[in-house]
């Protein structure tokens, strides 16, 4: 397992152990010296470290590693998770978005329809893709894609993984709002079974707009939020500095989303990130996928709307405290 090329600060500490895992193999290579114990204790002592540093890390620091330059993009599952990929492009309104992928596929010999998020692994596809944040016509791209999914009566799968949904001004001219709400509409009405998985970061309404599923799946160090922590800490202290004292308002890390309700399962992650193994990143939401994906779909139509309705209307109940059961 080599180290990531971008390292986070509470990384660090890892980062000199692999140093010294990868100059001792690269002396071993060279003498033909044994030094397999020594690697061996070397390894298990990154690995722990390792542990101890994910295990505690804060909601920021969680938003750090969803956004890690090396963490598994849709790409990465796109190849290894679906065959018989058909792409279709266009709003027909304005233009095709490259920034939201929409196509026909298969999932394990199952027909189902995909639309995706897409950030780019290095700097030409995160400009063409404009860094995953997607413009009306990407989320009017994929409501009328959702509607030909119901036609063709195919599951739908979304993977989520944007900041946020492009804020400029042609953007807002071209009617994004109206655009995120027709799709989030869309969705709650669609009469096809739907599993959305977060696989990095799920920054407000431009992850809302392919999120309103039947299962909310999210990985280990995703995030999920109603706005990202930047922003919020510019709308309430009018400056990006207390982002991390945001972050740990917001709610916004998988295991306390899954504590309130709002998500369904947390896919586990590799020892220190998806980024450090994304083959095995990859297998988990494989298997996620497969457990949720065949629930959903035994499911009557008619049940699996009402119950997504239901499931939407109980986000964000409770009770006072002091009122009977509260």
């Amino acid at each position: 397992m080599p180290p990531p090329q971008t390292i986070l600060d509470f990384e660090r500490p890892v980062l000199e152990i692999e140093e010294m895992i990868e100059d001792l193999e690269t002396f071993s290579a060279g003498t033909n010296q044994d030094c397999s114990d020594e690697l061996r204790r070397l390894r298990a002592r990154r690995e722990e470290m390792l542990k101890q540093a994910y295990r505690r890390l804060t909601p920021w620091q969680t938003v750090l590693v969803a956004r890690h330059l090396d963490r598994p993009t849709t790409s990465d599952y796109v190849g290894e998770l679906f065959t018989d990929l058909t792409e279709v492009k266009g709003d027909k309104v304005f233009a095709d978005d490259p920034a939201i992928l929409t196509a026909f596929a298969r999932f394990e010999g199952r027909k189902v329809f995909l639309i995706a998020h897409r950030k780019g692994k290095n700097t030409p596809e995160r400009l063409k893709y404009n860094f995953g944040c997607a413009h009306p016509e990407g989320y009017r791209k994929a409501a009328r894609k959702m509607r030909l999914a119901e036609k063709f009566n195919l599951p739908l799968v979304t993977l989520i993984n944007t900041p946020g949904a492009y804020p400029g001004i042609e953007a807002e001219e071209r009617g994004q709002a109206q655009a995120i709400a027709e799709s989030i509409q869309t969705m709650v009405r669609l009469r096809t079974p739907i599993v959305s998985i977060v696989i990095g970061e799920g920054g407000s309404g431009g992850a809302l707009a392919i999120g309103v599923a039947d299962r909310l799946l999210m990985m280990q160090f995703s995030y999920l939020s109603v706005i990202s922590p930047e922003g919020c800490s510019a709308i309430l202290f009018k400056s990006a500095a207390h982002a991390e004292q945001a972050a740990d308002a917001l709610r916004l890390t998988a295991p306390e989303l899954l504590r309130l309700g709002i998500c369904d399962e947390v896919i586990p992650e590799p020892v220190g990130g998806a980024h450090r193994g994304p083959p095995e990143a990859v297998a988990a939401v494989r298997d996620a996928l497969r457990s949720h994906m065949g629930e959903v779909c035994r499911l009557k139509v008619d049940a699996l709307v009402e119950m997504r309705y239901d499931r939407l209307r109980r986000i964000g109940e409770y009770r006072a405290a002091g009122a009977p059961g509260g």
